[in-house]
């Protein structure tokens, strides 16, 4: 009689409603799979086009399949020094590679090298940001969208400092402001992913070499109003990630539930190799409906 129960048992388990498996694979999957690619530096020298090439490819064989690309600026090699001949040059190399290789939706915010800031030409029309914003049809260097649940917001990160003779990692009163508004208006549950060319904050700045007994952190390598900016993400927990580029270099600083991924660069240390210990690479992220992600710095 105990084995006539036990078995009884055993098939009132076997036969007890299974959890649908559709229910499991939407619980699971992400509702978006982005590639960040930064500090391009795209020229024509040092077989540069042909690894950019390599580098999308990679990309656009991931599986799953990436859905866009977040492109973290510095994207041609320089304007700030170049002459107009070249500058033109790099840009429709870009519009070529990307034409011929890439069939990825790509959003793009601007680096420090991709803005025109000669002193000898500041009356030309294209002076500061606006070449390369009309390079990428873009009306302002700063703006948001939103897919599949997620809301982007892509900042302009790069602006000159007071004496007008180099660039710091700022905001500015109008564009944090615009940030402040954008925040207030997403729905609380909508996760937040932040674009920006400067690292808003990251650790990579204490590894120089040359420490003796403390670090300097300059103005143009991380953002100069990093507090203000923590202070506004702490009043939105829905503000999950913030990438960025710049440094070359790949680390990943979680502060107040935000988690800060500085991914390295397309271009390692300028298509000569690692920069440090940190080799050619990209950013795969993938996003969960409730604000959740995974991710990795893919050596393409």
């Amino acid at each position: 009689m105990e084995r006539r129960s036990l078995i009884k048992r055993m098939g009132g388990l076997l036969l007890a409603p299974a959890i649908p498996y559709q229910h499991i694979i939407t619980k699971s999957t992400p509702v978006l799979r982005i590639a960040h690619l930064t500090d391009i530096h795209l020229k024509d020298e040092w077989n540069a086009p042909e690894r950019l090439r390599q580098c999308l490819h990679h990309v656009q064989q991931q599986s799953p399949k990436v859905d866009f690309v977040l492109n973290g600026g510095d994207i041609v090699f320089d304007m700030n020094k170049e002459n107009i001949d070249t500058i033109n040059n790099q840009w429709k190399l870009l519009h070529k590679v990307m034409k011929e290789e890439c069939s990825l939706p790509v959003h793009y915010v601007l680096g420090n090298h991709d803005i025109w800031w000669n002193e000898e030409d500041k009356q030309q029309a294209f002076y500061g940001k606006k070449y390369a914003l009309d390079q990428l049809q873009l009306s302002k260097p700063y703006y948001s969208f939103i897919k599949k649940g997620w809301k982007f917001i892509c900042l302009d990160s790069v602006h000159l400092d007071i004496d007008d003779t180099w660039y710091i990692g700022k905001l500015g009163a109008e564009q944090l402001d615009w940030l402040k508004q954008e925040l207030e208006n997403t729905p609380a549950a909508m996760p937040v992913c932040v674009l920006s060319h400067i690292p808003i904050l990251t650790a990579t700045l204490m590894i120089e070499d040359d420490v003796v007994n403390k670090w300097e952190m300059l103005g143009g390598d991380m953002h100069t109003d990093t507090a203000a900016i923590i202070r506004l993400f702490y009043q939105h927990p829905n503000v999950k990630l913030c990438l960025s580029g710049h440094i070359h270099l790949r680390d990943k600083v979680v502060y107040n539930n935000v988690t800060y991924l500085c991914n390295g660069a397309v271009s390692g240390a300028w298509w000569n190799g690692n920069k440090r210990e940190t080799a050619p690479g990209y950013g795969l992220i993938d996003l969960y409906a409730n604000g959740t992600f995974e991710e990795q710095y893919v050596n393409y």
